[in-house]
C-alpha cells in the first residue's frame, strides 16, 4: 500500500533532513570556508584542503540547488566562478557555533 502524500509530509523531519545534508563529507567545510567570504573555486579548494575537484564541484552544486550556496560567474576572460553563502547559508554559522561550544565544553583533544 503507497503512502498518500499527506503521510510522506507529516513524516518529514527537519532535524534528519539537516543532519543528513551536513553529514556529506566537505559539507561543512564548504561553509565554513564561504562564512569567512566569497571565494573562486581555486581559492575553495585550497581553504577546504584535501577536497577533490569532482566532489567540490558536485558539493557546491548540491548547495547551490539547495539555495545554501550563491554561484556568480564573473565576465572577465577567463571567466571566474564565485561562491558565497546565500543568507539561509550563513544562518548556519549559528549551528557550526553551537556545535563548537558544546565540542569545548564536552569533548577532549586528542592525545598525540
Amino acid at each position: 500500500m503507497a503512502d498518500s502524500p499527506a503521510r510522506e509530509e507529516s513524516a518529514f523531519c527537519p532535524v534528519y533532513a539537516a543532519l543528513n545534508l551536513l553529514q556529506e563529507k566537505w559539507t561543512l567545510h564548504i561553509i565554513r570556508a564561504l562564512l569567512e567570504g566569497p571565494k573562486g573555486f581555486n581559492e575553495l579548494s585550497r581553504a577546504v584542503g584535501g577536497v577533490n575537484p569532482a566532489t567540490l564541484s558536485q558539493r557546491l552544486e548540491h548547495l547551490v540547488s539547495l539555495g545554501v550556496v550563491e554561484k556568480t560567474v564573473e565576465s572577465y576572460m577567463p571567466p571566474r566562478t564565485r561562491y558565497r553563502l546565500t543568507p539561509s547559508g550563513r544562518e548556519l554559522e549559528e549551528v557550526i557555533q553551537a556545535v563548537e561550544r558544546w565540542a569545548r565544553k564536552h569533548l577532549k583533544a586528542p592525545v598525540s
